[in-house]
């Protein structure tokens, strides 16, 4: 088949779902122009700080999308491209655009909160405390993977003869850095207009990349970027948003539209002929054993239709920086159909080179590469250059993840020990969730990641069950968040009972402990919304 149908009917359908059903959402939810945003009602200089909606939808896609929308579409596609495409589609317009949108404009009715906090206001403090355990520890686990995804990118290996990528992205992004703060300071201190510091930032970026492709004096070891990197997001957790994490995502979303744009450029140019099969069965056999698509298709393909870290950024950052409540359907809604393209586009990559071995960034790489040298861009440049977007892509979901777990953590402790409390600083959350994270690091978190898929698909689970509770207390309609949260609860919960299986079978206790715990803390929350639900408690202290 031709890649290029997928491409365009994707196009077309996210649309007229960003139109009219993003629309239908933006009414039905009763967005006001008018009302202040947290943005402005909490300015502190730090966290609660207006960002101009294309600035803010930089931080926000650069933000969600890491790898997920990447690796999640070349591995599911054991199961051929159809049902990989299909979810991506309806995934991305009814789940995934429902979930960041909603969680966007809850935390924005909630001062900016996290849905932890929409969860206490709407079910229970316990209810809150159990979500807020689950996404620090899903927060934990991403800061220790992103961190061993950027410091392997990254690395320089003396042994290999050659040219390495490694130490060209490492230039590159260090490079980044410094144009980064420089382009906070000038816009958001020199007040420098937007427009041309986008234009001057732009092209210093781009040289960034050309002087980190042909210059790459930045090279140390992995082990040297684990340190360098936890400093990095210590630095970025605490910095004041306008400085590092605003422009740095900003300019960054830039290397990622263009790479989306070169890559779909390529498939116009090209129109490259899939040769993956359609469909490849229910049940496939790989190496690890029977994989079965219900339900591993829709916890392996995660970012590019629905994942639950996107509601931790939409109710963490992205919340806090709103500066019209209107700008939440571009930077909610708009930008999971963004991701949900770079998702169709890495599909096509493995469908097209469906033999291709190496990483999903390998494969990614090769294939949108080999699409762009169809209007001459040299091949070998393309792939420096989708191995640079892709560390980027990490490197922004690693800063981000950081900075919210130090939100939970902090919002975890001041129900506990008070505001003043030397735990909710954010000096000491924020080390405290680096050094979760560096321990993770020193045990092997390859251990335990097999259940990340479900543990993040599941926190989208719970998060839709925030504003289904929410929603059902403002006396909204709940169809568009109820039946999307049945969904996710109904993969999550069976994919843990597989994982239980396949651990028990392989004698890994503690991982099915771990798998336990998951699907019991779900069970006890779903039954805890419902029983407070069904009270009909007065909702005349509901943030409308």
């Amino acid at each position: 088949m031709n890649s290029l149908w997928l491409v365009i009917i994707g196009a077309i359908l996210f649309f007229a779902a960003y139109t009219l059903y993003g629309g239908y959402l933006a009414k039905q939810w009763g967005i006001d122009p008018k009302r202040q945003t947290p943005s402005h009602t909490k300015y502190d200089g730090i966290d609660y700080v207006p960002a101009n909606s294309k600035v803010l939808l930089g931080h926000h896609f650069a933000s969600i999308a890491g790898a997920g929308p990447i690796a999640g579409p070349i591995q599911a596609a054991i199961f051929g491209w159809l049902p990989v495409y299909l979810w991506i589609i309806i995934g991305g317009i009814f789940v995934g655009g429902v979930h960041d949108f909603g969680s966007l404009l809850a935390s924005i009715r909630h001062e900016g909160k996290s849905i932890g906090e929409i969860i206490e206001a709407n079910v229970g403090r316990k209810g809150k405390l159990l979500f807020n355990i689950f996404a620090w520890l899903t927060l934990v686990l991403i800061v220790a993977a992103f961190t061993d995804i950027v410091a392997s990118a990254f690395a320089y290996n003396p042994q290999v003869q050659g040219y390495q990528s490694g130490p060209a992205a490492a230039t590159s992004s260090m490079l980044f850095m410094i144009l980064a703060v420089t382009f906070g300071f000038m816009v958001y201190r020199k007040n420098y207009g937007l427009a041309v510091s986008t234009v001057v930032g732009v092209t210093l970026l781009f040289l960034a990349v050309w002087i980190g492709y042909k210059f790459p004096f930045v090279a140390l070891s992995k082990n040297a970027w684990y340190a360098i990197l936890l400093i990095y997001i210590f630095l970025a957790s605490t910095l004041p948003v306008w400085l590092l994490l605003q422009p740095r995502d900003y300019l960054n979303s830039f290397m990622l539209y263009a790479m989306l744009l070169g890559g779909l450029l390529g498939i116009f140019v090209m129109h490259p002929t899939l040769q993956l099969s359609a469909f490849k069965g229910f049940t496939v056999t790989t190496k690890a054993g029977a994989q079965y698509l219900f339900p591993i298709l829709f916890v392996t393909v995660a970012c590019g239709a629905i994942s639950g870290f996107h509601s931790l950024v939409s109710s963490g950052t992205s919340a806090k920086q709103i500066d019209k409540e209107e700008d939440a359907k571009l930077v909610g809604y708009g930008a999971m159909l963004i991701e949900s393209m770079v998702a169709i586009v890495a599909l096509i990559s493995i469908a097209y080179v469906s033999k291709a071995e190496g990483t999903p960034a390998v494969i990614f790489a090769s294939g949108v590469a080999t699409f762009m040298s169809s209007f001459g861009i040299p091949l070998e440049f393309g792939k420096v250059f989708i191995i640079l977007a892709f560390t980027a892509f990490a490197l922004t979901s690693l800063d981000t993840a950081t900075r919210l777990g130090r939100y939970i953590f902090q919002e975890l402790f001041e129900s506990v020990a008070g505001k003043g409390s030397v735990w909710t600083n954010m000096y000491t959350a924020t080390i405290a969730t680096i050094v979760a994270s560096g321990l993770l690091l020193l045990y092997g978190y390859q251990k335990i990641w097999p259940i990340f898929g479900s543990a993040n698909q599941m926190l989208a689970a719970l998060a839709l069950l925030a504003l289904t509770a929410w929603l059902l207390r403002l006396g909204k309609n709940i169809l568009v968040t109820l039946l999307p949260m049945i969904f996710m609860f109904a993969v999550t919960l069976t994919a843990l009972v597989v994982l239980m299986k396949n651990y028990f079978i392989a004698k890994n206790f503690v991982l099915v402990v771990v798998a336990a715990i998951l699907f019991i803390l779900a069970v006890v929350l779903i039954f805890e919304t419902y029983n407070v639900l069904k009270t009909k408690k007065s909702s005349k202290d509901i943030k409308a």
